[in-house]
């Protein structure tokens, strides 16, 4: 069965698959990349333990042609999350 598309997000009604979720952003993008996907891997997780789990993904993803590109530790207002490309340059990001 498909996803079913709820407002911004596509949702896996039996709510095994990820949740794709579109969002607007106001920067204007000047390279190739046409969407940014967020892959949630440290849901819940904080401090050195979130840290641990995007670098655990990263090292997968590494294996299977991604590249890394900068880890942005937490701060005031977001949690540490971790930059990415995929094997044709456009970046996702380990949330």
């Amino acid at each position: 069965m498909g996803y079913e598309q709820r407002g911004d997000c596509c949702i896996d009604p039996a709510g095994v698959g990820p949740r794709l979720y579109c969002q607007r952003v106001p920067e204007e993008k000047v390279v190739k990349n046409r969407v940014h996907i967020d892959v949630r891997v440290g849901t819940g997780l904080v401090g050195e333990e979130r840290v641990a789990a995007l670098e655990a993904e990263c090292t997968r993803l590494v294996a299977l042609g991604a590249t890394r590109v900068e880890l942005l530790l937490a701060d005031e207002e977001n949690e540490s999350c971790l930059v990415m490309r995929d094997v044709e340059g456009n970046e996702f990001c380990l949330d």
